[in-house]
């Protein structure tokens, strides 16, 4: 029985797919006058919430501005990270962006528009190893334990950079976060962007950052396979947006200023 169910999930995944490839998704949109954006709002500064329950960030203003463009009204679905690639292909929204890394694993899945953004993954630990630990080649010791978030290239790099540490799993950047301040584990390895901001948040004197990346990490908005006009259009839109200022001025608020902060706490 479970075999003819997920058998069946398939073949109407693969038919919704097929329907949206012959109508074109920018013509979905257009139709629906409704620009539908997945994202999960947990990764700072990209997507979050505020203290109102709104999801603002980087990719919310981006999105925004996206929306714009096409003259349409802007939807954001928000969705959990283990199933955003899920929904994005059953087509619970037109486009991914949520701050994801374009791997080639993914890419046999979904489409991706050029990189919007390139980042790596930096290293956050404890106070008390500050000068005992200089990059992440000093943590590959069993007597390190070291964190990172479930199903993400943090936790990718972490097992194949570091593996003879002992590695936890969150299902939050959050969590593990505060573990970390607690002391429950010696390092946590996530994107440079969010750990930026979460030591001065949420750590200030109690962890230290060493914020230079050591991978390389382009993030891409997503979209399903098939559709060439659509990955068309963001490309030309991407390009608009660099030459006219528009992009900068994003880039501004979320990273060079934290104005926003005050949002959230």
């Amino acid at each position: 029985m479970k075999k003819i169910s997920l058998l069946f999930a398939v073949l109407v995944a693969l038919a919704f797919t097929a329907t949206v490839g012959l109508t074109g998704t920018l013509e979905e949109i257009q139709k629906r006058g409704k620009l539908r954006v997945g994202m999960e709002p947990g990764y700072m500064p990209f997507e979050l919430k505020n203290q109102k329950g709104q999801i603002i960030g980087f990719d919310v203003d981006m999105a925004t501005r996206m929306a714009k463009a096409m003259g349409v009204e802007l939807e954001l679905v928000d969705t959990a990270w283990d199933g955003i690639i899920p929904a994005l292909l059953t087509g619970k929204f037109d486009v991914l962006m949520s701050g994801m890394t374009l791997t080639q694993e993914r890419n046999m899945s979904i489409n991706f528009a050029p990189p919007y953004i390139v980042i790596g993954q930096s290293i956050l630990i404890k106070k008390d190893l500050d000068g005992t630990v200089k990059s992440y080649k000093d943590l590959n010791d069993a007597k390190y334990t070291i964190a990172s978030k479930l199903g993400t290239t943090g936790e990718q790099a972490t097992k194949r950079m570091i593996p003879n540490a002992k590695y936890i799993s969150y299902e939050t950047e959050q969590e593990g976060v505060l573990e970390l301040v607690n002391g429950k584990i010696d390092a946590f390895i996530y994107d440079l962007p969010y750990n930026t901001v979460a030591v001065g948040q949420k750590g200030q004197g109690k962890i230290v950052h060493l914020d230079t990346p050591f991978t390389f990490e382009p993030l891409a908005w997503a979209v399903r396979k098939g559709d060439v006009d659509i990955l068309n259009w963001m490309e030309n839109f991407m390009y608009q947006i660099r030459n006219d200022g528009t992009y900068d001025k994003i880039y501004k608020k979320w990273f060079q200023d934290d104005a926003w902060l005050k949002e959230i706490q």
